[in-house]
């Protein structure tokens, strides 16, 4: 799971374990000759290999273990261009290595060509999507710009995607429990959220659910995040790229923003006296490849129905920052702070209301079930007397 190829790691432990089985096999074949008497035979490791050395070069337990390794491999590899055994036993050792080096050849060429399919599975899967799209644009006489533009922004996002195996993050992390998920995105975004202005002092719980609602969202060289004048219903966090905002002529570039930025946490409340009226108050653009994590408004809304301090803290929060930056109608400011007093006030007279009425409602049961235990009373007195004079209740 910490490995960034696991293709290739899972390679090299085929290869490892092919230079394992090959090592033990050498030392088999040098104790076995040990057994049979070096030299014995023309099979065995013994005085004909020492006479082929070159002149001057002295038979070490270096090149016993060369030889060794030697007619391992070629026995494994079941190439088999050795010495021709004589003894019995050396020729039921030859089969056996014969016999076992056909099963460790086909055993790696199958993990091999699995490994060489799952890495290829997924760039199909992708290349298949790519041609569908191509087949679209082509279809529908999309411009060449246009169609390298979303050919570029492909390449982008399997180079993105080749450190988790080919699949994106919702792809990776819905293979795992609901719990699981909700620590993880507490673990990778809490801190990034955390740092907003908007939710500096907001209580954990809220920031939790709120994690959970994040986007990931990839923008191209040059697309447009938002423009002037839009309505704003998202707010956004740099994960990695660059964004420049734009002056209204699309040319000179008033501000940059680099990883970790955030911007339109204020479009999420509608807060009555915003000067900009709930829109954006400039254009930005992404210079290259830009991830952007991305809050809506609507997964906002809902989860502060869950904590309504925390939305009263949000909007005077949110008033502040537009005050602070001359954004806010000061008039405004107060209908909506009197507004707030006044709603606090309507509640808690609906309050005192439902415990008048919870109160009257119990005084009337309590009056109602007396009132039928005097009747039953009564009811019960009259059959008594009417028995006395012989007279049917029925």
């Amino acid at each position: 799971m910490r490995m960034s190829k696991p293709n290739i790691f899972r390679l090299l432990c085929v290869f490892l374990y092919i230079l394992v089985l090959i090592h033990w096999n050498a030392c088999f074949y040098f104790f076995v000759s040990y057994l049979i008497g070096f030299g014995s035979t023309r099979w065995v490791y013994g005085y004909a290999n020492i006479q082929s050395l070159p002149h001057g070069t002295l038979d070490t337990l270096a090149r016993r273990y060369l030889y060794s390794f030697y007619w391992s491999t070629l026995m494994l590899t079941t190439i088999g261009e050795v010495p021709w055994p004589v003894k019995s036993v050396e020729f039921v050792i030859v089969c056996a290595d014969l016999l076992f080096g056909v099963l460790i050849f086909a055993t790696t060429v199958g993990n091999v060509g699995s490994l060489i399919t799952s890495a290829g599975a997924t760039r199909l899967d992708l290349q298949t999507s790519i041609d569908n799209v191509k087949n679209y644009l082509k279809l529908r006489f999309v411009g060449k710009k246009l169609v390298h533009r979303i050919g570029k922004w492909f390449d982008y996002l399997w180079e993105n995607k080749q450190a988790m195996g080919g699949r994106g993050d919702q792809d990776v992390l819905k293979l795992l429990p609901t719990k699981l998920q909700a620590e993880i995105a507490m673990h990778v975004h809490f801190e990034t959220l955390r740092k907003v202005r908007l939710f500096q002092h907001c209580e954990a719980g809220l920031l939790g659910e709120l994690v959970l609602k994040l986007e990931l969202q990839v923008f191209s060289p040059r697309d447009y995040v938002c423009r002037k004048g839009d309505i704003g219903r998202e707010m956004y966090i740099v994960k990695k790229g660059r964004l420049q905002v734009v002056a209204d002529d699309g040319v000179s570039v008033l501000h940059t923003l680099l990883e970790g930025a955030v911007f339109g946490e204020l479009s999420l409340l509608n807060i009555p006296g915003n000067k900009h009226g709930n829109r954006r108050s400039a254009s930005i653009r992404s210079v290259g490849y830009t991830d952007l994590f991305v809050l809506k408004k609507a997964d906002l809304w809902a989860a502060l129905c869950e904590y309504p301090d925390a939305k009263k803290l949000l909007m005077q929060k949110g008033c502040e920052m537009l005050l602070k930056d001359g954004l806010l109608d000061a008039t405004s400011a107060q209908n909506l702070h009197d507004e707030s007093k006044s709603e606090e006030q309507q509640m808690q007279n609906l309050r005192i209301h439902v415990e008048r009425l919870q109160h009257r409602l119990a005084r009337l049961t309590a009056e109602y079930v007396s009132t039928e235990v005097r009747l039953f009373a009564r009811l019960a007195h009259l059959e008594r007397e009417l028995a006395k004079y012989g007279i049917n209740n029925e």
